[in-house]
């Protein structure tokens, strides 16, 4: 298996994992937070998405965009099944792009992030990716569980 193939089943395990987790969120708890200053359920689903499409371009770009037009921002709050359905396209133009490259690309290829304190290797950048959805989906565990909501099991 190549190693973009690996990156790849890594996403898709972790998607995976964070829908289950996304989906039992009761719907009338999905603007609940744990205090002020924190997301609340449905804004970090959308932080979730919305991120991935700013690190594709990123990555395309080798380095921080000089200006974002997310196309997540306008549209309205519905359901996170909506959320999922509208990120779609942009998940499945993330994942093709990162079939195309090579074992080398992961190393050779720099993501320029300097504004933010880091350059990382294409490789690495795509596994933190990965992380950063991992992290959220771990907070919204968190958060079912100060709500008193039963947990899906994620580690089958």
């Amino acid at each position: 298996m190549k190693s973009t193939e690996l990156i790849v089943l890594n996403f898709e395990e972790v998607r995976r994992r964070s829908i289950k987790v996304w989906t039992s969120i009761p719907e009338s708890k999905l603007y609940w937070k744990p205090d002020e200053h924190a997301l609340c359920c449905i804004h970090m689903i959308r932080h979730v998405l919305e991120s991935e499409h700013y690190y594709h371009l990123a990555i395309l770009n080798r380095g921080d965009l000089v200006s974002f037009d997310s196309p997540f921002s306008e549209r309205p709050y519905h359901s996170v099944q909506d959320e999922l359905e509208f990120a779609k396209k942009y998940r499945n133009d993330f994942l093709s792009t990162i079939r195309t490259y090579s074992d080398v690309d992961l190393e050779l290829i720099k993501v320029d992030r300097s504004k933010q304190g880091y350059i990382r290797e294409l490789g690495d950048m795509l596994l933190r990716i990965a992380y950063h959805e991992s992290v959220h989906t771990g907070q919204l565990l968190d958060y079912l569980r100060t709500m008193e909501v039963p947990r899906p099991v994620i580690w089958d």
